[in-house]
């Protein structure tokens, strides 16, 4: 119990000494810089991203079902094409 108590003493004060200390000065500027930096590379979330991903990923179903409903179609119309066709003479 008392080893646990000293290391919490010891944490609190080294805490307390960053806190007062240039180092979250800097650390904050560092965070406002790169925050700015961020807003202006056009990023997206990752929430926006995975929202477009899903939308793509629907997209392409959509797109596989079309081309097999098309091969399908084709198929369809030139098969009768092909049974009305006249026999060639021999």
């Amino acid at each position: 119990m008392l080893s646990q108590k000293l290391f919490d003493e010891i944490s609190n004060k080294i805490s307390e000494t960053i806190a007062a200390s240039p180092a979250k000065d800097l650390e904050k500027n560092v965070k406002a810089m790169m925050a700015a930096t961020f807003s202006r590379m056009d990023l997206v979330t990752r929430e926006e991203f995975d929202i477009q991903q899903e939308v793509l990923a629907q997209t392409r179903a959509q797109l596989t079902a079309l081309e097999r409903r098309l091969i399908a179609l084709e198929a369809q119309s030139a098969a009768p094409a092909s049974t009305d066709a006249p026999a060639e003479p021999l």
